[in-house]
């Protein structure tokens, strides 16, 4: 399956990074649905890998707006 698995991955975070550049977050739901109708298998693989991308790109933002606030901290200046 690593065919199926590089191809859903690589249309994963294709259909992400539009979705963020045009301000659609349905995008990736949409693209699920006509793989879907397709290949179950592949749109398995590909909602597994738009749920991996989008919990990394949440849990980044937690993350730098922890260090610029600590950052922020350390230097003596306010957080908003």
């Amino acid at each position: 399956m690593g065919l199926a698995n590089d191809l859903a991955e690589q249309l994963a975070l294709d259909a992400c990074n539009a979705a963020d550049k045009i301000g659609d977050e349905t995008l990736p739901e949409t693209i699920a649905q006509v793989v879907g109708a397709s290949s179950p298998t592949t749109e398995e693989l590909y909602r597994t890998a738009v749920r991996v991308i989008q919990a990394e790109r949440r849990a980044r933002g937690i993350l730098e707006q922890r260090i610029k606030a600590a950052e922020a901290k350390a230097s003596g200046g306010d957080t908003a």
